[in-house]
């Protein structure tokens, strides 16, 4: 590994100031379809990413989830991980993760002030900068190789080939189901799609496949056989054998690859929660030469996963649930989830979309679900104006239940308020619940809110 000496404690800049220059760099909503940036300068840092076997995530929906009960799983093996997963909710340190937990704002710090310098050696001969997302994904690998950490566990920012992740060879490429998102820079089929998700299938690899539609399965298949990397699908090599939705989550019986796992519980609300599961825990198996894991081990792994804003209750009486779906794929997960585990009426929702998003389509797999829709926006500049959004919901919802309210804050006061007293339609009194949605941004900022004000 290259010499990274950490600045005195006297010369290390704030949190503060690291997380401004940060956010100072390109977006991750600009992208330059290169790795020469982010491996030129993994290069320098002595290639950290080598430095302990890797379980590497990609696809449209699950991934954050789904990594967060690979890294579950691994830790109940007594092994220490390294955790490196996108957008956060509340702070950038969430990204990183060693052993289960967020590096702390010192070390946060100490790590940008050892990286930083090499990125500026690489921007004097690069086309274009180096990213926020680059430099976060380089941190992320010094601080791993530095902990050290015995796997590494990394979820794609966007798509595959072109992602800054994909400068490590993953072991086991795990693809959660690929739908359409991130259009206008990874294409606008499913197919298109994981032709980009499919290259962080890397040559000899182990790939565990979530189900996914036929057209996707041809192109990752087709790009396994050309890298001879083994395959295992769900539904085939493993799978959820049973699962019963009970109070809190669910119990799971779960085939792997090596094994048969049941009476497992997962506090976790969702169908999509238990296939999430399912490719967790072949990835595991992969990982570690295709062997059973101990029963109790996988017990105590999966009862102890959270997913932060993935339908987390965050507020009773009335119950808020905050959920990060942001494409009408997730969307539909989420309310099936939410109908199977939630008995509301009224639900009022709070929607805050992003303006590039296939917002139409959202809305309308909400529509059967909300009684009321109170119509946001979050903070970033890329969020569409609530009264653009509310003009799209009134062709979906009708004029009468639909309301805006942009500042997040009081549209949250608002749906709680619409709750306690039936909606719009004025259902029923007292059983009332909010369902806040339609962003990883606006879940996030609801749950500090929400979170703050409880």
């Amino acid at each position: 590994m290259a010499d990274r000496t950490p600045n005195h404690a006297g010369s290390l800049p704030s949190y503060a100031a690291v997380e401004s220059a940060l956010l100072s760099r390109w977006p991750e909503t600009r992208i330059a379809p290169s790795l020469e940036r982010i491996r030129a300068l993994c290069d320098l840092l002595g290639e950290p990413q080598r430095a302990a076997p890797v379980v590497h995530l990609t696809g449209t929906n699950g991934k954050t989830s789904t990594a967060r009960m690979i890294d579950a799983l691994i830790r109940g093996l007594g092994l220490r991980t390294g955790r490196f997963t996108s957008p956060h909710l509340e702070s950038m340190r969430e990204r990183i993760c060693v052993d289960g937990e967020p590096l702390s704002e010192r070390r946060f710090v100490e790590v940008f002030a050892e990286i930083a310098p090499y990125a500026e050696v690489v921007e004097r001969t690069a086309q274009h900068p180096v990213s926020f997302f680059e430099l976060m994904t380089a941190m992320a690998f010094a601080a791993f190789a530095d902990a050290p950490v015995d796997a590494l566990v990394l979820e794609v920012g966007m798509g595959g080939s072109w992602d800054a992740t994909n400068v490590a060879d993953g072991q086991v490429a795990a693809v959660t189901p690929v739908g359409v998102d991130h259009a206008t820079y990874l294409g606008t089929t499913p197919r298109q799609i994981a032709v980009e998700k499919s290259g962080i299938i890397k040559p000899g690899a182990f790939v565990v496949l979530a189900q996914q539609p036929i057209e996707v399965v041809e192109v990752l298949l087709r790009r396994a056989v050309e890298v001879e990397a083994t395959v295992a699908r769900e539904g085939l090599e493993f799978g959820v054998s049973a699962r019963r939705p009970g109070v809190g989550g669910q119990m799971l019986d779960l085939k792997g690859l090596a094994g048969e796992y049941v009476e497992v519980f997962l506090p976790l609300y969702g169908a999509h929660q238990a296939h999430n599961a399912g490719v967790a825990l072949a990835a595991v198996e992969a990982l570690y030469g295709g062997t059973a894991l101990d029963l109790d081990v996988v017990r105590a792994a999966f009862g102890s996963v959270d997913s932060p804003a993935r339908l987390e209750v965050v507020r009773r009486s009335p119950t808020v649930v905050v959920d990060a779906a942001h494409n009408p794929h997730g969307a539909r997960a989420a309310t099936e989830a939410v109908q199977e585990a939630f008995a509301f009426s009224p639900l009022v929702g709070v929607v805050g979309v992003m303006g590039d998003k296939d917002v139409d389509g959202m809305l309308e797999v909400f529509e059967p679900l909300m009684s009321t829709l109170v119509c946001t926006q979050n903070s970033t500049p890329r969020a569409m104006p609530a009264e653009s959004l509310a003009e799209l919901a009134r062709g979906v919802f009708g004029g009468d239940r639909v309301e805006v309210v942009p500042r997040l804050d009081e549209a949250l006061d608002r749906a709680v308020q619409l709750a306690e007293v039936g909606g719009a339609l004025g259902e029923s009194f007292g059983s009332g619940g909010v369902l806040v949605t339609g962003s990883v941004i606006t879940a996030g900022e609801a749950r500090t809110l929400l979170r703050r004000g409880g």
